[in-house]
């Protein structure tokens, strides 16, 4: 597909760097000229030598001036086209520039090893077949298969463009709401860089400096119970398994993650609690709210999206094992 910056006078992979793109990092500028590339494989055509600027291999991160040459020599055959796939989405807010989904537990967010189809970028396709021109069509930040709640899409380049640079300015308000072990006293932050676990190439741990990225978490206890606590967490950064690392370090991992926790029972609990717990095979995480500039006209877009059911249950049995106890501690003193 052609780009309307290509000159009709240039080879089908050729482009001008366009006069608005002036000071851009190359990698930005390459995916909205070629589109139907994803991001990830263009850097890696520029670190390998694929992409010239004006005859020359720069890095991605090079800040273009504008009209350079672009000659884009890998094979497009190199690029597997994703197939569109008839599955449900949750919308819940749509214009012709962005869409909000409500990403349900389960549900992959793009294709990687291991998972070539079935995810939400094939049901996105469906949906709108004129993502195959965005960039992993149009989603821009992601949500790990088993934490449910709110991603933003990008419907058109500009949007995309935007809506990425408001990421990288931390602009974009990310709210999550969390079950973790332990009773919370307080709310706090979380300042501390996460970086891929030193042993363990699945896992991402909090790491020096030098080793990781920076890494910004708030939280605030939202409702306490016994032996648990519901938080609120909010995100300046968007690290891998941010939330679940950062809590995990502070020794109140999340419930239902055996990736940085596992299961975990508190002394005297009942029969409907333990079942709770031990039923509870995924995080206990939704991105329960997403807030962002509209791209087109700047106005506050501002979505919401209810707690799901299995948390829901979750919640509903912590309250119960603490009404529970509470209820026995008090006989206990009336003695």
């Amino acid at each position: 597909m052609n780009n309307p910056e290509q000159s009709q006078n240039l080879p089908l992979r050729n482009a001008r760097v366009p006069a608005t793109a002036v000071g851009r990092r190359l990698d930005q500028v390459l995916a909205e000229l070629f589109p139907q590339f994803s991001r990830s494989r263009l850097t890696a055509w520029i670190k390998s030598g694929d992409v010239l600027l004006d005859g020359r291999a720069v890095l991605p991160r090079h800040a273009v001036h504008g009209d350079e040459l672009i000659s884009l020599n890998a094979q497009p055959s190199q690029e597997v086209p994703l197939a569109p796939e008839e599955i449900p989405l949750d919308i819940r807010y749509e214009d012709a520039d962005v869409l909000v989904v409500n990403k349900p537990v389960g549900l992959v967010v793009h294709p990687g090893a291991g998972q070539a189809a079935g995810t939400l970028q094939n049901a996105l396709l469906h949906h709108d077949a004129r993502l195959a021109e965005i960039p992993r069509a149009g989603i821009v930040h992601r949500l790990d298969k088993d934490t449910s709640g709110l991603m933003v899409i990008a419907r058109t380049l500009p949007a995309h463009t935007s809506l990425v640079e408001q990421l990288q300015a931390r602009d974009v308000h990310r709210q999550y709401q969390a079950v973790v072990y332990g009773a919370l006293i307080a709310g706090g932050s979380v300042n501390a860089p996460i970086g891929r676990h030193p042993h363990d190439r699945l896992r991402q741990a909090v790491v020096d400096e030098s080793a990781g990225k920076p890494a910004v978490t708030h939280y605030r206890v939202r409702e306490r119970f016994r032996a648990h606590t519901l938080i609120e967490c909010r995100l300046e950064t968007g690290r891998t398994h941010q939330i679940r690392v950062h809590l995990a370090h502070l020794r109140h991992a999340l419930v239902g993650d055996a990736t940085y926790g596992g299961l975990m029972l508190p002394k005297g609990a009942g029969p409907e609690l333990t079942e709770a717990l031990r039923g509870f095979r995924r995080q206990a995480l939704h991105a329960e709210k997403l807030e962002f500039a509209h791209p087109a006209d700047g106005r506050t877009i501002s979505v919401s999206a209810e707690r799901p059911a299995d948390m829901e249950a979750l919640v509903v049995a912590l309250r119960a094992d603490t009404a529970a106890h509470a209820q026995t501690e008090a006989r206990r003193g009336r003695r």
